[in-house]
């Protein structure tokens, strides 16, 4: 009797254990990625793109999955903990994680995804440290299966239906704010108060990547690689077709390594970051910046211009894309050319305006807070 009643309160401590953890990791991965939907849909047209699932028809549809996901697991989260529904959610639970780890996998397995922006910015992890988070995840809801009895609501049924309820009107509130303004809490590197200079330094002594060299050869109408030591058995006949660099050890990346401010074939990042007073506009894709935004830029640019700031556009759009904007929005600045990624990491707006004082980032706004700069 004795080791029955000792099993049965075992069975219930690791229920819930399994309980809380797998609800409050649900909350706290959700939550952080609700914080920033659009660099999450970011990392999800990474999925839908060509080299990974190759299915682009999603990617115009990305930020709302991204939003409905992200809502969805802070939703789960909190309907596990309160015993909310039990069966349904915990077979949400399931479901959301088997499809979580295959896409941790495949990323791993074929190395096309390097980072799977479980926890956004805020915390990075590889493929195969995804993976495994999944499968620790995937252990505890398997048990939570199991004993769906042990899990009783903690509620009367009019709290449980109000707090469920409550949680999906405070998440997409909080989804609504943060795509119209800014993330609440910054984890990027370009967040106000970092120097971008020091972002760039790699310190002395810093592990550096190991690069090989591999060269692809056309043998008998195959291409076949080859590395630089078996350069020597490629067969007579061979056409050379492509060479590559695979990374053999990966070397100290640092937190902000693809900043560039390019016109004309040079780089004028070096003599812009000494400026007392930069003001910049960042619009990573002229093409799909939000026009309202464009309409309010030179207005701010004369403001900005009487208050002796140093005004520039950042874009990774083209030459011919930069003068139509220029031209139908009647902008007087100059626009630099900058990766897309990079600026997509400085901030999520398209446009939105960044304030510097000698490289370091003193404000950052939303086009829709444009009136809130102070200059």
């Amino acid at each position: 009797m004795l080791f029955f009643k000792q099993h049965k309160t075992m069975k219930n401590f690791i229920t819930q254990f399994s309980r809380l953890f797998v609800g409050i990791l649900f909350i706290i991965s959700g939550f952080i990625k609700l914080n920033d939907p659009i660099g999450f849909s970011y990392k999800l047209a990474e999925y839908f793109s060509e080299p990974v699932f190759n299915i682009p028809f999603f990617v115009p549809y990305a930020l709302a999955i991204a939003l409905f996901l992200v809502i969805l697991e802070v939703v789960l989260g909190v309907m596990l903990l309160i015993g909310y529904r039990t069966k349904s959610t915990i077979w949400s639970l399931l479901i959301l994680v088997v499809m979580f780890t295959f896409l941790t996998f495949y990323s791993a397995y074929f190395d096309v995804v390097k980072d799977c922006g479980c926890f956004g910015d805020a915390l990075h992890l590889t493929p195969w440290q995804s993976f495994t988070k999944d499968i620790v995840l995937l252990f505890f809801i398997v048990i939570l299966l199991f004993n769906q009895k042990l899990i009783k609501q903690l509620f009367s049924n009019i709290a449980q239906h109000i707090l469920a309820f409550s949680s999906v009107a405070l998440c997409a509130f909080m989804g609504y704010w943060v795509i119209n303004h800014l993330p609440i809490i910054d984890f990027r590197p370009y967040k106000i108060g970092n120097n971008i200079q020091k972002g760039m330094e790699v310190p002395v002594g810093a592990p550096k990547s190991v690069v090989e060299m591999i060269f692809i050869y056309k043998v008998n109408g195959v291409d076949k690689e080859f590395a630089e030591k078996d350069l020597m058995s490629i067969p007579a006949g061979a056409t050379f077709v492509d060479r590559k660099d695979k990374v053999i050890t990966e070397g100290y990346v640092p937190p902000i390594h693809d900043f560039a401010m390019e016109k004309d074939g040079l780089d004028h990042k070096d003599e812009f970051l000494k400026e007392p007073k930069l003001l910049m506009i960042v619009a990573y894709d002229l093409a799909k910046a939000n026009e309202n935004g464009l309409e309010k830029l030179e207005k701010l640019n004369q403001n900005a211009l009487k208050k002796g700031y140093k005004v520039i556009g950042m874009t990774a759009s083209s030459p011919e894309e930069i003068a139509k904007t220029k031209k139908q929005f009647g902008l007087s600045f100059d626009f630099y050319f900058c990766d897309g990624i990079a600026l997509k990491t400085i901030e999520r707006a398209n446009p939105s305006i960044v304030i510097l004082e000698k490289g370091t980032i003193k404000q950052k706004v939303h086009y829709n807070d444009i009136d809130n700069l102070n200059l």
